[in-house]
């Protein structure tokens, strides 16, 4: 196979895919800051002695845990819409897909994590007259963040590959960018290899972050 990779393509490719990064990036952080913080107030529903808010909480979490992400997505941009009588924008349909998905899966991180705690400290502290903010603030939490911060580093490393999927959008994100180059070129081993390797060195950092903080809580357990 007589085939010549175009290195000089990869290099005038380079700013339209740094474009595309930021997009991504622009993506990737608001989908994490908002999805653990609703995640949080989920999981507190979902754990609540309230009908009225852990059947709702559940029924949401197992709503956005049980379909695939891509039908989520064309779900807010094509199908949203007709229910609110306004036509949302790639961006904000995939913002809001990707950042309700993430909601759901940090819920059941955080449920996880403050049902581990032994029900022996819960009720020591009650018995000390702590009501439940103070619990969950001065005792729960921080041992709870310290036990899931491994799961939490691998779901912002899967939102970050999840946003590739806003592409089907034509939200202007990396992948969305690469394919375009593909297309226009006709050169998709360089231009598609090079969005994996900007994939690869966005996403490997917290990936080694990962593994690092479970080895260093096995040594301390």
């Amino acid at each position: 196979m007589d085939y010549q990779v175009d290195f000089d393509l990869i290099f005038r490719s380079l700013p339209v895919l740094l474009r595309g990064l930021l997009v991504t990036i622009e993506l990737w952080v608001p989908t994490v800051l908002i999805g653990l913080t609703a995640g949080f107030l989920l999981s507190l529903a979902r754990l609540s002695k309230s009908a009225t808010l852990r059947l709702p909480s559940l029924f949401y979490i197992e709503l956005f845990r049980d379909t695939p992400v891509l039908i989520q997505l064309i779900w807010f941009f094509y199908a949203f819409p007709i229910i609110i009588g306004v036509q949302l924008s790639p961006f904000v349909a995939a913002l809001l897909g990707l950042t309700l998905n993430t909601s759901a899966y940090s819920a059941e991180i955080f449920r996880g994590g403050m049902q581990s705690i032994a029900q022996g400290q819960w009720e020591g502290a009650r018995a000390l007259g702590m009501r439940r903010s103070k619990i969950l603030q001065r005792i729960i939490l921080p041992q709870v963040f310290k036990r899931m911060l491994p799961a939490f580093t691998n779901r912002i490393i899967e939102v970050a590959k999840m946003s590739s999927l806003a592409s089907v959008l034509s939200v202007h994100e990396l992948m969305y960018q690469g394919r375009l180059l593909s297309s226009t070129y006709y050169r998709p081993f360089e231009i598609l290899t090079t969005v994996a390797f900007i994939y690869f060195v966005l996403i490997y950092p917290g990936t080694w972050l990962s593994a690092r903080l479970e080895r260093r809580m096995a040594e301390k357990a």
